[in-house]
Formats: C-alpha cells, sequence, structure tokens
C-alpha cells in the first residue's frame, strides 16, 4: 500500500512491475497476503509486468506453465489481472530458446530468445525488467524496448562467463556495455 501511495503521488509515465515471489529454488518468497497484495494492489497499477512462469503460476494459484500452448492458455487470466501489459517470461521451459509473451492491447505476440548456456543465471528476470524500464524512459515503444532489453540480457548472460564471482548462480555481466 506504502508502494502505490508513492506511485499514485508521483504518477511516472511507466511503471515496469517484476513479481520476485519465487526463488530459484522454488521457494515462495511471501506470504498469501504478501501475494494478494502483489496481485491486487500493484499488478492494477503496472503498466507493465514481467512474470516468469512460476510467478505467473503464483499470481493466479494454478500450476506453472510447462509450453507455449498453456503459456498461451494463461494469457487471458493474466491480461485480467489489470496490468496494461503482460510479458510472460518463458525460460523456465525446456525448450533449447527462451520464448516470451507479450499480451498487450488484447493481442498476443511470441517474443524469441537465444538460451544461453551458463550457470551465471542469477538476477536475469530483474535485469531484464530493469533494462525494459530503461528503454522505456529513453523513449522506446515497448515492444522495441523489450526487444532491446532482451538483446542486452542475451549478451550479458553470454558475457557473464568473464565473471568470476561467489559460488552456484553466478550474476549476469550487468555492465558488459553501457546503453
Amino acid at each position: 500500500e506504502t508502494i502505490r501511495d508513492a506511485l499514485e503521488a508521483r504518477r511516472p509515465r511507466w511503471v515496469v512491475l517484476d513479481p520476485v515471489m519465487v526463488a530459484k529454488s522454488g521457494d515462495i518468497l511471501v506470504d498469501d497476503v504478501g501475494i494478494a497484495a502483489v496481485r491486487e494492489v500493484l499488478v492494477p497499477l503496472a503498466d507493465l509486468i514481467t512474470p516468469n512462469l512460476p510467478e505467473a503460476a503464483v499470481l493466479l494459484g494454478r500450476p506453472a506453465p510447462t509450453s507455449r500452448d498453456e503459456m498461451l492458455a494463461m494469457a487471458p487470466a493474466l491480461a485480467g489481472l489489470g496490468a496494461g501489459a503482460v510479458l510472460l517470461k518463458g525460460g523456465h521451459l525446456r525448450d533449447e530458446s527462451c520464448p516470451d509473451l507479450l499480451i498487450a492491447d488484447g493481442e498476443s505476440r511470441w517474443i524469441e530468445g537465444t538460451r544461453i548456456a551458463t550457470s551465471n543465471l542469477h538476477g536475469t528476470g530483474c535485469s531484464l525488467s530493469s533494462a525494459i524500464a530503461a528503454r522505456l524512459a529513453l523513449g522506446d515503444e515497448l515492444p522495441a524496448a523489450i526487444a532491446a532489453a532482451k538483446q542486452w540480457l542475451e549478451t550479458a548472460l553470454t558475457e557473464s562467463r568473464r565473471l568470476a564471482v561467489g559460488q552456484g548462480h553466478g550474476p549476469v555481466h550487468h555492465f558488459h556495455r553501457w546503453w
């Protein structure tokens, strides 16, 4: 509610919401009250929400999609949550690619991506959402902002091999180049 109040008071041009609610391990990071607050308070304020498949499942209280067809079937319910647009991120699919589904203006369209072989996957979702927000702030239209952000993320994942940070899942290489 505090975030809602701040957004309503400041009325930013773009609100991009990445509903970080599920850890890579599959653990739910927020309780039922938090999930309801994201779904009922924050999502309707967003111009774009960017859930991954487990987060979309939590938002809707149903199993996570395991195919493109199931992603398409989930699209109307996600759009019905009230955000201006939805980018359903398909990185959890076991495909050779990373297809994302953009749901905007009553239409759904696939935005393809390349699966990068790396263990440096920590923060990919919020990095993508932040990159989209940055491109929107620069004046890109939504589809162009998403395409540019996905291209930046693919390079950040590829370049992450140059990092030797921590143990386990490392971060993407955020500073591989500036905009």
